[in-house]
């Protein structure tokens, strides 16, 4: 299966707890990071909950 590599580049600090639990979900701790992920439809739709403060990396 495909796999996406998602960036924080946006702080999580002042964002609310549900957006901070998804960045955490993702494995998203610090900002510049980069994690690989398979890409399946529940990623895409951690991605999008908080895509203000991520980037996909292709």
């Amino acid at each position: 299966m495909a796999t996406i590599k998602i960036k924080q580049t946006k702080s999580r600090i002042g964002a609310p707890k549900d957006q901070k639990r998804t960045l955490d979900a993702l494995g998203l701790t610090k900002m510049h990071r980069v994690v690989e992920h398979e890409d399946t439809p529940a990623i895409r739709g951690l991605i999008r909950k908080v895509n203000h403060l991520v980037t996909v990396v292709e």
